[in-house]
């Protein structure tokens, strides 16, 4: 091999390591870029929730617990923050304090103020619509209420997701039954009793009705793999599992994609 085609090889090597090298840069600093950003969005919003949770004040109960609620975000989101080292653990932290602010604004409708402006949606409640109407069912020798406002009978609100795979909408409750540790026995068990009794029109009352394609919409079989709180909202569901509800990533089905 003549010294002029080793140089030739010499070349065209020497170019390869270059683009390659090149390419790793601006892939790089394009993680770099994605890495800041999503660490800038999680903390814009983290801060915001913190903001409104030292500007607001209520003995109103459904107003304590809205914002213990969101007080329990802002806790989860900062430890989050302090943790995330990929765009994708600081969107759970975003994820996270989006839901305290959804209790921040149930906290300033429970008060008779302005909510202030829309948020982005929280990814655990898609498709899982809102309660429009009142509802109240026995289970298990106990009454449940929902409704879409705040009320002495209804000081719990949830910006809907999912539990055990059931869509739950947005809405308040007259007990956080989601919570597989409340009293009266009601575990996992009796929470999807509660589930079937307060959104299925098999259950509930006839009278109240529902958005049409429920039985399209609704799949309350295999409805993919349900957590139970991992990285978002402090109490253990898979990624944006949605606060007190599992769900995995982002859940799957919908109530009809209404309202209720």
């Amino acid at each position: 091999m003549d010294l002029e085609l080793l140089l030739c090889l010499g070349i065209v090597v020497l170019g390869a390591v270059i683009a390659l090298a090149v390419a790793r840069a601006q892939s790089g600093a394009r993680r770099g870029d994605e890495l800041a950003d999503a660490r800038a969005e999680a903390q814009r919003w983290y801060e915001r929730l913190g903001g409104q949770l030292m500007n607001l004040h209520g003995e109103e109960p459904a107003v304590r617990q809205a914002l213990a609620d969101a007080g329990e975000r802002y806790n989860a989101a900062g430890s989050q923050l302090e943790q995330a080292r990929t765009p994708h653990q600081f969107a759970l932290a975003r994820e996270t304090a989006l839901e305290g602010l959804a209790y921040i604004r149930a906290a300033r409708t429970a008060m008779g103020i302005d909510p202030g402006p829309d948020l982005p949606p929280l990814a655990a409640a898609r498709g899982t619509g809102q309660l429009t109407r009142e509802r109240e069912v026995d289970v298990q020798g106990q009454t449940f209420k929902a409704g879409p406002q705040p009320g002495r009978d209804t000081p719990y609100y949830y910006p809907g997701g999912r539990f055990q795979g059931r869509p739950v909408p947005a809405g308040w409750y007259s007990t956080p039954w989601w919570k597989t540790a409340l009293g009266a026995g009601a575990g996992v068990v009796g929470g999807l009793l509660i589930a079937d009794a307060l959104f299925s029109p098999m259950w509930g009352d006839p009278g109240y009705g529902y958005e049409e394609g429920f039985q399209d919409g609704a799949d309350y079989g295999d409805q993919g793999d349900v957590g139970d709180q991992g990285d978002v909202g402090g109490e253990g569901a898979g990624d944006f599992g949605g606060g007190d509800f599992g769900g995995g990533d982002f859940g799957g089905g919908d109530f009809g994609g209404g309202d209720f």
